[in-house]
């Protein structure tokens, strides 16, 4: 990709740069390389934040109870859907971001917007009293975070070379996918002394207003570092421009092929505390749900980032295979272990959820090594952006999905069963396409 410096395409001031041509080795060697990765850290920084407060809903949920709360099994996985929806939808507007205002603008600006459901929700959990609705609109309002993702990922694929993008999104949306398991990590931990601003209205020896607290200072601080050291690349493209995707059969492949593995991902992190919470709740010694939450997404993140280097190198149509098959085989397993009769069935529930977040992460760096291999840059930015924000409609799926079917049939297997349905569909569409001996698109 050369990017000229013209009036049109490179207006030269503090946020665009006069010109970048990443697959130039000559431009990459001498300077390329080192402002790319310093914009890679900052926006990976600015990710992982970002999704903690995408997801710190499902964290603090699962304590809503003990803080006074009263809310039903339906009512706990609407509010685990919330951000789910939210996110997604901002996806759509985020995915044509980058190209229109650059990637200066776009990161800190909108990494400064994630204060505002943060502080919604550190109100909200002091009072018992606060109306379902309004936990509603600031679970929503989460998925602010949720929208970044489709326009900073988009940002980065036109930093890097073509042979290292699957590499460079590997890690900004591995670590990025980390911020899941560090809210659920950190959340049980935060929330059982008091933070500066958190003695007033505590429940008992419960400060779940420090779920929200510990992420406002890092949100401040990462919005101005951006505002400071980032630039923009000098590509540009107004909404219609940005449009011709649509027209490409290939974008309407890799989005049922990324719904398979980060609308897996990203729904089962926002479920799966709710999920250990209602099946597992009433057993004696029941399980703590942010004990166990947290290792899903752990697993996913981790595995997106050692993935990325594997699909540069193999090609990311083959690791796809590879993981529709592992989607395919832990989703029957756990299947059987999600309408338990004992806490015994805890164990392999856990390792079955596990294992789906352990292939789901797999794929979700392989589909964004194949998109880069099947568009010029400007297009797969752009097809990168749909897909995620189409993806990240997983959480509010899941969610609605598995309430509907714990009511019509009892417990959630009709889902998992139904999931597997879908994942066989993508297994055969990207092996026609793209995995199979001389197929027509192979990435």
């Amino acid at each position: 990709m050369s990017v000229p410096s013209t009036d049109d395409a490179a207006p030269r001031s503090a946020t665009w740069l006069p010109e970048w041509n990443p697959e130039d080795e000559l431009f990459w060697n001498d300077r390329g390389r080192a402002f790319a990765r310093q914009t890679l850290i900052i926006t990976t920084a600015s990710l992982m934040v970002a999704f903690a407060v995408w997801f710190v809903v499902s964290a603090i949920i699962v304590r809503l109870e003990k803080a006074g709360f009263t809310l039903s099994k339906s009512e706990l996985y609407w509010l685990a859907a919330m951000p789910g929806l939210a996110g997604g939808t901002f996806r759509l507007i985020h995915m044509f971001l980058t190209p229109i205002y650059g990637t200066r603008h776009v990161v800190s600006i909108s990494t400064a917007l994630l204060i505002f459901p943060l502080v919604g929700w550190w109100f909200a959990v002091q009072n018992p009293d606060t109306p379902y609705i309004v936990l509603l609109g600031l679970a929503f309002l989460a998925g602010l975070g949720g929208g970044n993702f489709s326009s900073f990922m988009p940002s980065t694929s036109l930093f890097y070379p073509k042979r290292d993008q699957g590499t460079a999104l590997g890690v900004q949306a591995g670590v990025g996918n980390f911020g899941v398991s560090l809210v659920q990590f950190l959340t049980p931990w935060v929330i059982g002394f008091a933070l500066v601003g958190s003695a007033v209205n505590a429940k008992g020896d419960l400060y779940l207003q420090n779920a929200v607290v510990i992420w406002m200072p890092l949100v401040i601080l990462l919005a101005i570092v951006a505002w400071l050291r980032l630039r923009s690349i000098p590509v540009r493209a107004d909404m219609r421009q940005q449009m011709d995707i649509f027209r490409e059969k290939h974008t309407w492949t890799m989005t049922s092929l990324y719904m398979m593995t980060f609308g897996s991902f990203a729904g089962f992190a926002a479920a799966f505390p709710v999920l250990i919470k209602n099946e597992f709740g009433d057993f004696a010694d029941a399980p703590d749900p942010l004990t166990y939450a947290f290792i899903g997404p752990l697993v996913g993140s981790a595995m997106r980032i050692i993935a990325g280097p594997i699909s540069d190198k193999v090609g990311g149509a083959k690791v796809t295979q590879v993981a529709a098959v592992g989607l395919i085989v832990s989703t029957i397993f756990t299947a059987f272990y999600v309408a338990p009769d004992s806490r015994s069935d805890f164990t392999p529930f856990v390792l079955g959820m596990v294992g789906m977040f352990f292939f789901a992460g797999i794929g979700n760096a392989s589909t964004f090594k194949q998109i880069p291999s099947l568009f010029p840059p400007l297009k797969a930015a752009g097809v990168i952006g749909w897909t995620a924000a189409i993806a990240a409609y997983g959480p509010f799926l899941v969610s609605v999905l598995i309430s509907f079917s714990n009511a019509q049939t009892g417990d959630p297997a009709a889902f998992f069963f139904a999931l597997v349905v879908f994942y066989l569909f993508n297994l055969v569409l990207n092996w026609w396409f793209f995995a199979r001996r001389n197929a027509p698109d192979p990435c």
